[in-house]
């Protein structure tokens, strides 16, 4: 059949509402018959697109109508959208089907695997899946602008491509020629060659018998030759169509021709760069490809009520104008410059930008029937959005979605292969065990004591790896623990069972990934349930994991278990879960490009920052920007150019909202060239479209208005709750901040440490105390075993790595240091009389108790008292000051018969620090001195100076009524972990 000789191509301003302005034109020409739509079919570019129209039809015909048949040319699932419109059962050469997503990455990432290690550049399977994604989005390309492969060959490269690009090359190359027998063995062909080869049989077919009905092409910029191919028989067809989005007829033409894109210089063959950036460049190119002039497409006739003025589309326009012609802004007239209807918000931070567009949602619907729409490419500022929204209880739906690796049934697999892949470290482990899908149901809450109690077991330092090490970890209780990890090692073997199969397999080495996508499934079915399975993001972990072990075969032969998180991590980030229909009726948010076609009478445009609107282009790892030049490829900035458009066309509704946020959460910000184009368009005007009360509402939400910072806390607790006991080292916390004693003492909270902590100092100290005891209980007449103890713990495989590595050296001599030290006391008559005892006396009116590190008997018969100090040892200055008193504490403990078994007068006093001094580790320094040189107490006095102060402490807070003050003296109180609790910075170092 001939084409028509002029062919019918429309274009719907930006101004107008597409989809409403589509379905009322279309209505008018084809409604008059009860069934003139039903017999057409209308070809639109995604699925939500078809939501958009089907809705617009709903709107405009006010009752009962038959709707013309809607297929998606565009969406990536164009087998289910084609249906037998395009590709009928009878065919007599039907097209092959399209190899599965999954398998032809899976297949990719092997070759990926397979060619790297022949060239001795090995890759792990997480990597090649992540290479393979690109690879795939690379071949894609060059299969929708149908360049054969062999067009890379026929490339002169020169000189100029550097190593690296060459490497890539040369790899992307082998794939292409190996990845065609692939497809051939499994008998399928590309997904972006099927849907190719299917527009080009319509495009046949149609030429010969166009479908009885009308045929509309509506709102598709795709400007892959296959689908040019379809429009351009579309709009020759009798009773064909194709209505275009935006495409700017009123353009100049010199304008309009500096796009691109060009044609090569006669004499240099040179071609001149074309404007991808501007967002007409792709709706010129498809116009050149369907082989039409700007000047055939007519503008269409019908309007909705979403439609802004005509002003407002001329405005825009001329703000997206190319770089090179913006010198008009300054001439043109005022009425071209005005962008009425749009306002702008500058917040400072994302979250006040999140919670000025919630607001802005939020006084829509205060409007009957008024409808609002949030724009945006970034997905964390619509979850913000849409969390904001549910405090006021309305629901609104991102129809975006949100990725599977974030959704509760995502996290949780990727918990699982992390833990097991770390060999079950607290951190990972706990992670996975409080995971909210984990014993859900009625067995949550004894599974989450469980697991609580274990939670605080496993504070400090990690133990050994393994499921082996947290059973030992449980069992090797110290005397204050023991009850709290008998508890918790009564739960733990439930968990046990349950991960235990997990960690057999992990612990094979290299292996298949069905078998390791099998342990894990199996696993995470034992410890959720159907929990792990139900809702949108349950159905979709379901078919990724189906999927993914189905296909695992045609992947890399053997997977590191250490990989397989992050192999599934780049494989979920891609699997969008959108939730049910159900939210806010007048209410959405889009992404880009589910906002195309949407009307909406307020759209506000988030995000409008530059790498988020318009999104940094992620360069192609594989073909260099000079060979994608070559082979005629979208350039990496086409996107910003369809970013632009999206801008324009959601910039047409009745009233639009423009919002940044000044900084990002690390840094400032830089605006979107958008933004700053139209702020720039806009002149003075721009600063009379802010929306400022917005701005001011945002701000006073949270704004308190009145500050009132706390006072220093001072409690006064009756007679009775103060403690009438007391240890040694809990005096200086009491003297110095005794406010810190009192949450401690009195209100009985302990700072927890953190899960897999590195080792403090206080855990170093720890564990060099508990080797000189072990030490002097069982080898005491063997200076030498000190050593052999020291590297044993050093040597334990739950001793933390950093310990071993940084501390090891110093440790060891400052250990040999002590052993020599006590041998050469030994042979001059000094002996050790008892480590790590504990002992106590009334005084004062209350009991003072304390633990000794060491106590020796002196050649002369007097006592005296160790202390091990891994840091520096308290300054004679603290001693004089009243504080740091503990060996005084203890020698007057001892001298009155404290210890058992023990007696006699204390006289030594010494800290044995295994700090640096002289070019060695370990050194004895005293707080006295027989002559008081340095500003020292006498050894005689010390003891009966440190009754005195502990009396006066005493008496003020523990039998007294003093106040339990916060950071009475802060130069003595370096503590810590109380400070939030005092909200120590709202009046610490405040003048009264």
């Amino acid at each position: 059949m001939a084409e028509r000789g002029r062919p019918q191509l429309y274009t719907i301003p930006a101004h107008r509402a597409f989809a409403d302005a589509l379905a009322a034109g279309l209505i008018r020409q084809f409604g008059a018959d009860p069934l003139g739509l039903a017999r057409g079919l209308v070809l639109l570019p995604n699925n939500r697109a078809k939501r958009a129209v089907t809705d617009a039809f709903v709107r405009a015909s006010g009752g009962g109508l038959l709707l013309p048949r809607m297929v998606a040319i565009g969406d990536p699932a164009l087998d289910e959208a084609v249906g037998a419109a395009l590709d009928p059962a009878d065919a007599v050469d039907p097209v092959p089907p399209a190899v599965a997503p999954m398998q032809r990455r899976l297949i990719l990432a092997r070759l990926v695997v397979e060619e790297r290690a022949r060239t001795r550049q090995p890759v792990d399977a997480a990597e090649a899946v992540r290479l393979a994604g690109d690879l795939a989005h690379t071949l894609d390309q060059l299969l929708v602008e149908e360049v054969a492969p062999r067009a890379l060959r026929e490339i002169d490269l020169g000189e100029e491509l550097s190593a690296h690009w060459r490497r890539a090359l040369d790899l992307f190359e082998i794939v292409l020629d190996r990845w065609p027998g692939e497809l051939a063995r499994l008998g399928c062909i590309d997904l972006a060659d099927r849907r190719a080869r299917l527009l080009r049989r319509l495009a046949l077919r149609w030429r010969d018998t166009p479908p009885p009905g009308f045929v509309c092409a509506a709102g598709i910029t795709d400007t892959a030759p296959a689908v040019a191919m379809l429009l351009r028989r579309v709009a020759t067809m009798p009773r064909g169509m194709v209505v275009i989005a935006d495409l700017a007829t009123s353009m100049e033409d010199q304008e309009w021709q500096a796009l691109g894109p060009h044609a090569p210089d006669p004499v240099t063959g040179t071609r001149k760069r074309s404007i991808e950036t501007h967002p007409q460049f792709h709706l010129k190119l498809l116009l050149e490809r369907m082989g039409f002039n700007r000047a055939e497409v007519m503008r269409w006739r019908d309007a909705s009520e979403f439609d802004a003025t005509p002003a407002r589309g001329t405005a825009i326009a001329n703000a997206l104008a190319p770089a090179d012609f913006t010198g008009k802004w300054t001439d043109l007239p005022a009425a071209e410059r005005r962008l009425a209807g749009i306002a702008a918000a500058e917040l400072a931070t994302p979250a006040e930008e999140a919670q000025a567009i919630a607001l802005a949602l939020r006084e829509a619907l205060e409007t009957p029937e008024r409808t609002a729409a949030l724009v945006t490419p970034d997905r964390a500022l619509a979850r913000r959005v849409a969390a904001h929204c549910g405090r006021w209880g309305i629901e609104i739906d991102d129809s975006a979605g949100r990725p599977l690796s974030i959704l509760p049934s995502g996290t949780l697999l990727l918990a699982l292969a992390d833990a097991a892949a770390q060999r079950f470290a607290p951190l990972a482990l706990l992670t996975l065990l409080k995971h909210p899908l984990v014993c859900a149901g009625e067995g949550r809450r004894p599974w989450l004591d469980g697991a609580r109690k274990l939670d605080r077991v496993l504070r400090g330092p990690r133990p050994a790896a393994g499921l082996d090490g947290i059973d030992a970890h449980l069992a090797d209780a110290p005397r204050r623990e023991v009850a709290r990890r008998a508890s918790a090692a009564a739960w733990w073997p439930h968990a046990r069972v349950l991960l235990a199969p997990m960690e057999r397999v992990f612990a094979g080495g290299e292996q298949q990934l069905a078998a390791l996508v099998a342990a894990l499934r199996e696993t995470a079915q034992a410890l959720c349930g159907d929990f792990l399975w139900s809702g949108p993001a349950g159905r979709a972990a379901s078919d990724f994991l189906a999927d993914l072990e189905g296909r695992a075969g045609e992947g890399p032969a053997l997977v590191d278990p250490d990989s397989l998180a992050a192999l599934l991590r780049t494989l979920m980030d891609e699997i969008a879960v959108r939730p049910p229909q159900g939210g806010h009726p007048r209410l959405a948010i889009y992404g880009l490009i589910e906002a195309r076609l949407q009307p909406a009478d307020l759209m506000i445009l988030g995000g409008l920052n530059e790498g988020v609107w318009p999104g940094q282009s992620a360069p192609d790892p594989w073909l260099a920007p000079r060979i994608r030049v070559a082979l005629g490829l979208p350039g990496q900035e086409r996107g910003i150019g369809m970013a632009a458009h999206d801008l324009a066309g959601a910039l047409g509704a009745p009233r639009a909202l423009l919002t940044r946020a000044r900084r990002d959460a690390t840094q400032p910000a830089i605006a979107s060239r958008f933004w700053l184009r139209l702020q720039a368009l806009a002149g003075e005007t721009w600063a009379r479209g802010r929306a400022l009360p917005l701005e001011r509402w945002t701000r006073d939400l949270d704004d308190p208005a009145i500050h009132e910072p706390a006072d220093q806390p001072a409690p006064m607790p009756s007679a009775l709750l103060r403690p009438k006991k007391i240890a040694v080292t809990d005096v200086d916390r009491l003297k110095a901040d005794p406010y810190a004693f009192y949450a401690r003492a009195i209100l009985r909270l302990a700072a927890l440490d953190p899960v897999d902590a590195d080792p403090s100092a206080a855990w170093r100290g720890t564990a060099v105390h508990a080797i000189l005891e072990e030490w002097a209980h069982e080898d005491a007449c063997h200076p030498d075993k000190l050593h052999d103890r020291a590297r044993a713990m050093l040597n334990d495989e739950r001793t933390h790595p950093m310990m071993r590595a940084l501390w090891q050296p110093r440790l060891m001599q400052a250990i040999d240091w002590i052993a020599r030290t006590i041998a050469e006391q030994g042979e001059a008559g000094r002996s050790i009389i008892a480590v790590e005892r504990r002992g106590s006396i009334d005084i004062a009116g209350v009991t003072l108790n304390g633990t000794f590190d060491r106590l020796d008997r002196m050649p002369d018969g007097t006592l005296a008292v160790i202390d091990y100090k891994t840091g520096t040892p308290p300054s004679p200055a603290a001693v004089r000051a009243g504080f740091s008193l503990q060996l005084g504490l203890l020698g007057l403990i001892a001298e009155r018969g404290g210890f058992d078994g023990i007696s006699g007068i204390t006289r030594g006093f010494e800290y044995w620090s295994l700090g640096k001094r002289s070019d060695q580790f370990g050194y004895v320094t005293s707080p006295v001195d027989p002559a008081g040189k340095n500003d020292k107490i006498l050894p005689e006095q010390f003891t009966a100076i440190a009754a005195e102060n502990f009396a006066g402490v005493a008496g003020r807070w523990l039998t007294g009524s003093d106040a339990f003050t916060a950071k009475l003296h802060p130069e003595f109180a370096p503590y810590s972990e109380y400070d939030q609790l005092m909200r120590r910075d709202e009046w610490y170092g405040r003048e009264r």
